[in-house]
């Protein structure tokens, strides 16, 4: 697809060029890199994405040795009394004891837990696609406010150039009433139209404020101003220039698809898991034991010197299940059936992204088709408003005339304005739509923007 070559009007550069906020405006990629470090959303998904990559760590602990201690101290009084009661008793002496115990335990065999770990690697690879996804929103949303904020001072530049030609023609037909060669008609048109972009002006004043409040909540500072474009500009071709290849690169590339592809793989994974719950278990086990014995136990008899013991042991724990209740089988029909969904869901991922990739990519020709028809109906506007304005003069037209052809060149001009930064955004849109967006894409369009 060929560059279209958009070229501003005198009047717009003018306008432009003659703004002395834009000595310190700031570019698309330093307002993007100065949201991703304020940005509440984007922090919330990072801070997410930091907690899930220990999943994999929290799940490998079940294939790794486990290790406790146990410690304990009694303390007892033993009486042994004759058959008769009353009489005194024959045994009467306290003892205590003190033990502590290591246990180890090794996993052997545990196909449970080993599913469980795999399940524990796949929700980082979902925690990396969640957090792509979550940098391709904060682009698009800081993209259009950055946009927005010029669409909004274009139509409030334009509004005024417009107030300022619909002032010097109401002034003119003042003029022509005084000298008797008009009617109080014009006068009173003209001032009907004046008093129409006020509003307009006060209307657009207002988008711009509201635009800026909504860019600036992106970078938590004040005064954020973009940079305008450039007073002739290339748009980038599109690349590949075939739906279909767009639609290609979605499947191995858009976030959605990649999360989908991995609750799939972890639902299929607890279908592991459950099957597991008929499998029989192995672990290696150990364990060592110390005593300490002062004065003696209950079965032996009364020591001063007190004793120690000691015991080790290393086995193994083999448990084969037999019968839970059927259980374990409702369990696997409720994995089989999430399966199902998972892979259901996949598909339905899949659909809904070649949809809005078509969608957008078809959006952006279409922008750019129209920024064609717009630069062309400028230029048949201005031809209009000349022509008029030297009917108007001789004689041929009348005020009205005139008024129209202003209203039309300059509702063209923003048209021309707004349609130039959809387009641009919309690239940025079709890349999201399909999942290739980055932010090294922000650096061709913000070549395109006035340094």
């Amino acid at each position: 697809m060929r560059l279209l070559q958009l070229h501003f009007s005198p009047l717009a550069a003018a306008l432009c060029a003659a703004l002395p906020m834009w000595a310190s405006a700031q570019s698309l990629v330093t307002v993007y890199e100065s949201a991703r470090a304020y940005d509440a959303a984007f922090q919330s998904a990072r801070s997410q994405f930091d907690a899930n990559q220990t999943k994999a760590e929290q799940a490998r602990a079940g294939l790794l040795p486990q290790a406790g201690l146990v410690a304990s101290m009694q303390r007892s009084k033993l009486q042994v009394f004759p058959d008769l009661g009353g009489a005194p008793a024959n045994i009467d002496r306290v003892f205590g004891s003190k033990s502590a115990t290591v246990n180890v335990s090794q996993p052997l065999y545990r196909p449970a837990n080993l599913a469980l770990y795999s399940q524990g690697v796949k929700q980082v690879e979902l925690a990396d696609a969640q957090l792509q996804a979550a940098e391709q929103d904060l682009l698009i949303r800081v993209s259009t406010a950055y946009f927005d904020v010029l669409a909004s001072q274009d139509s409030l530049t334009f509004v005024k150039a417009q107030k300022a030609a619909v002032a010097e023609q109401l002034a003119f037909a003042k003029r022509n009433f005084e000298v008797g060669t008009s009617t109080i008609t014009d006068t009173r048109e003209a001032q009907a139209r004046f008093d129409l972009v006020i509003a307009q002006e006060i209307a657009a004043d207002n988008d711009l404020r509201v635009k800026k409040i909504a860019l600036d909540q992106f970078v938590g500072k004040t005064n954020i101003q973009p940079q305008p474009l450039t007073s002739v500009i290339s748009l980038p071709a599109l690349a590949p220039d075939e739906v279909t290849q767009w639609v290609t690169l979605s499947e191995a590339q858009h976030p959605s698809i990649k999360q989908a592809k991995i609750a799939l793989e972890v639902a299929e994974l607890e279908t592991q898991k459950a099957e597991a719950g008929h499998k029989p278990t192995l672990d290696l086990i150990g364990s060592y034991t110390g005593t300490r014995n002062d004065n003696g136990t209950s079965t032996s008899g009364a020591s001063t010197v007190g004793s120690k013991v000691y015991v080790g042991s290393v086995g193994v724990n083999f448990n084969i299940p037999l019968f839970a209740g059927f259980a374990t089988q409702g369990r696997i029909k409720e994995t089989l059936a999430l399966e199902d969904k998972a892979r259901n869901d996949l598909e339905a991922a899949r659909r809904a992204v070649a949809q809005a990739t078509r969608t957008a990519y078809f959006g952006v020709v279409s922008g750019q088709g129209q920024v064609k028809a717009l630069q062309a109906a400028e230029a048949s506007s201005q031809s209009a408003l000349d022509a008029n304005k030297l009917g108007y003069q001789v004689g041929v037209r009348i005020n009205i005339d005139v008024l129209n052809s202003q209203s039309q060149l300059f509702q063209t001009k923003r048209d021309l304005a707004k349609a130039r930064y959809d387009v641009l955004v919309g690239g940025l849109k079709l890349r999201q739509a399909n999942g290739t967006l980055q932010a090294t894409d922000l650096a061709v369009v913000n070549s395109l923007l006035t340094p």
